[in-house]
Order: structure tokens, then sequence, then C-alpha cells
């Protein structure tokens, strides 16, 4: 997927925190074990000495985990590092992305995705399902994975997720992930990756997450794909980071026009979510929209009542309130002033 990093290794070391757990690390190095190859090579390219790839409870950061993945598919000529019957030759990632970016709607790019992912390998077949409100991606194994196998199942949801929320330039909330394993030593990870519920132990390895978001368009292009795929790896190791600004879009989107965007359907259609999501995702930032709207308010009247002379009731009128009564009653809950005290203090 990647281009492959510089022979020279930049820092990654003080990058991010060192969250990525050595096991992950451990399933690359058998995979060229399973070739023949000597890991010395990406391992260096990652700045993982021998001493830290020895220590189970050792860390990596994502910055590190990313060189060492691109080194390693290259050099292998295997996005799947030694997953499957077959390898599965550089590019091979690339052509799923490319193949499910000219859908309408993600929805219809998820099905392309696990139809496509079949003609790569049958060892790992992927699924789409909706059931009422809720949609789920599964994972059905056809070989048996050894070792290999968490690193397989966890990469492999992490890819498609990944994607997905790049598509749709939005991030999708899961609601629980599964795992068909014991929780690991490293299980603090996984919410990481996998932000929500997780649970282990179950049938089949999959996650879920509000069907309404199958709805969402597409909003990249090709010529956004061909830049993605200059990098893509951090799609896979680290979630899709666009909505951490969700709030301060939405206090944009509300300073611009309030009055048209004034209502969570409105605002959610502009900012291409559904109602659902866009109350979650405010929720995991720690706002409410009632509390974004009401803050732009209380700026857009603080302005208005200290640049302008127009009378309170109009202020009240310019910001969304009916009559200046309830205006004047929000207004003091916001500042502990009544308008008329904060334009004239004295």
């Amino acid at each position: 997927m990647p281009r492959a990093p510089s022979p020279t290794p930049a820092p990654l070391r003080g990058s991010r925190t060192a969250a990525t757990p050595m096991a992950f690390v451990r399933a690359v190095v058998l995979a060229y074990e399973r070739y023949g190859v000597d890991p010395r090579g990406a391992l260096q390219q990652a700045q993982i000495t021998p001493a830290e790839l020895r220590r189970s409870e050792a860390r990596i950061t994502a910055a590190q985990m990313e060189a060492l993945c691109a080194f390693a598919m290259q050099e292998l000529d295997d996005e799947a590092l030694g997953w499957f019957a077959r390898k599965l030759p550089w590019g091979s990632y690339g052509m799923l992305c490319r193949a499910s970016i000219t859908a309408p709607t993600l929805g219809v790019a998820l099905k392309r995705w696990c139809r496509h992912h079949r003609l790569l390998t049958d060892d790992l077949v992927l699924e789409l399902t909706v059931d009422g409100p809720l949609a789920t991606v599964t994972i059905d194994e056809h070989r048996r994975f050894g070792a290999l196998r968490e690193f397989c199942l966890v990469t492999s949801l992490r890819y498609l997720h990944g994607f997905a929320c790049w598509a749709i330039d939005s991030r999708i909330a899961l609601r629980d992930a599964r795992f068909p394993f014991a929780p690991p030593p490293h299980r603090d990870v996984y919410p990481v990756l996998f932000p929500g519920p997780v649970q282990f132990d179950a049938a089949q390895a999959g996650f879920s997450f509000d069907a309404q978001d199958l709805a969402m368009p597409l909003r990249r292009d090709e010529r956004a794909l061909q830049s993605m795929l200059q990098r893509a790896l951090p799609l896979t190791v680290l979630p899709y980071r666009r909505d951490r600004l969700l709030a301060r879009r939405v206090r944009e989107l509300l300073r611009q026009d309030a009055a048209r965007l004034g209502t969570a359907d409105a605002l959610a259609q502009a900012l291409n979510l559904s109602v659902r999501s866009l109350h979650r995702q405010l929720k995991d930032e720690g706002v409410g929209l009632q509390a974004l709207k009401d803050e732009v308010r209380r700026d857009q009247a603080c302005e208005l009542l200290l640049r302008t002379a127009r009378p309170v009731k109009q202020v009240a009128q310019a910001v969304g309130f009916d009559n200046d009564k309830s205006f004047a009653r929000a207004f003091k809950q916001w500042t502990g002033k009544s308008p008329r005290e904060f334009r004239n203090p004295g």
C-alpha cells in the first residue's frame, strides 16, 4: 500500500506514545521466517533492537510500526505478511481501494471491498451484513493462521475500517469489536485500535456500527487516493483522526449560518454524518450539540452588545431567540449578567 521508507531511518521513537505491542512486531518477524529472509533490515528501519524484540512487554510507536510494515511488505512482496497460502503482491490493497473508491455510498464501497478481497484470497472471507439499525463486518476463517492469527485478524479489520473512515472523511464510530481468542496480555491496546466495547472469546472476528452510516457518500477521488496510498499504513495503525476536530467544525458552521444549520438534521447533512453519529462523536469529544449552540450564540451576542448599538431585542433576534425575555434569561445563565449590565458594566 504505502511507499517503502528511505534507506536511512528517520527519527521515530519520539513521534507518538509507544503503545503498539511487541507481539505485532514478532508476527512480522514470523513472516520473514516463513520466507527464509533475514528481518534485520526491517527491524533496523523501524529502530527496534534485538533486546527490545525479546522483551514481551515492550511497546513501539505507531511510526515505528508503520516503518516496519512498509519495509517488510515491499521486501517480502507480500502485503499480507505471510498470513495466507499465497502472497498478496505489492499493490494488492491499493487495488482494493481503487475498486471501492468509485462507489456512490459507503455501503456499496464496503460490499465491493469484501467481494474483491475474496478474489485475492479465500483463506479469510469478509462479509457485510445489516440487521435493522446495525451494520456488521465479520471474518470467516478458512485457514489455520497459527501464531499469525491475532495480527492477521486485527490488521484485516483495521484495513477495512481505516479505508472506510478515510473514504467518507469521517470517523465511523464502532458499537463494538469482537475477536475469537482469549484476551492477550496487551489487551489494553484494543480500545485504541477499535474505540468502543471490545469482546474476546467471540465466535468470530468483526465489528458493528450504525447502519445509517452506510448511506454516507464517498468524498474522495482518484487524486486523493493516489496521495493516500503513499502513506496508507497510518490508517491501519491508528484510528482516523479527522473527527477529533468535529466540535470545531460544528462551531464554524453555526457561526457561518446558524439560522439554516441550527438543527441536528441540518448540521448532520452538512457534515456528511447521520444524526446519531453526530451526537455520538460530539459526546466522544466531551461536548454536546446544545452546548455548542449556546457557546456560539453567547459569543455572537457578546460581540453585538459590545460592538454595536443595536437594541437588545434586535440582538436577541439576531442570535436566534424569539423574544428578548428568553434571550435575557439565557444570557444571564451564560455570563452571570443581564444583556444591559454586560453592555454597560458601570
